[in-house]
């Protein structure tokens, strides 16, 4: 379980604690991402127990995802556990765009 937990990126390590920490579902977990809060900061937000007005978190995250995008849940759902693999399938076309991109400007710029 270390070892796994090791191997992650500290960007999708973040939100699997942030997950463990709220007892937050997958889904939750995309949905809070896709809107863009911190995943640090959550803990505010999921204050409902000190500040009985506040809506429970998952129940938060749900109005946000509708008020903003239209639905309920997202049309994928992936844990994110599998988040680093579609990042490292991208990445080496990424890197080929900008390689070419910059072969065309000369390099450094000069003419």
């Amino acid at each position: 379980m270390e070892k796994s937990r090791k191997a992650l990126p500290p960007q999708v390590r973040v939100w699997v604690e942030a997950r463990k920490r709220h007892r937050l579902s997958h889904v939750h977990v995309q949905m809070t991402r896709e809107l863009g809060p911190n995943p640090g900061k959550l803990g505010k937000i999921s204050n409902d127990r000190q500040e009985p007005w506040k809506a429970p978190l998952p129940q938060f995250i749900e109005h946000l995802s509708l008020k903003r995008f239209g639905r309920e849940q997202p049309r994928v759902v992936t844990p994110a556990e599998k988040w680093e693999g579609s990042a490292a399938a991208r990445k080496p076309a990424r890197n080929a765009v900008a390689t070419n991109a910059c072969g065309d400007q000369g390099g450094l710029g000069l003419p």
